[in-house]
């Protein structure tokens, strides 16, 4: 499905009702999950184990 498929289903599925900023924050999320999807397709995260030991570290400080 393209991006403007996904935004029109995803403006499609809102209630009649919803406003301007509701429509604006559902298509920022997705946009942010196709974004993050992107990012563990190229391999660009920070493996698990490593979160734990920095979130150790800054709680130690």
């Amino acid at each position: 499905m393209s991006t403007k498929e996904l935004a029109m289903e995803t403006i499609r599925d809102l209630p009649e009702n919803a406003s301007w900023q509701e429509i604006e924050e559902r298509i920022h999320f997705l946009a942010a999950v196709e974004k993050a999807r992107e990012e563990v397709r190229r391999g660009d995260v920070v493996p698990h184990e490593d979160v734990r030991n920095l979130l150790g570290q800054w709680l130690s400080e």
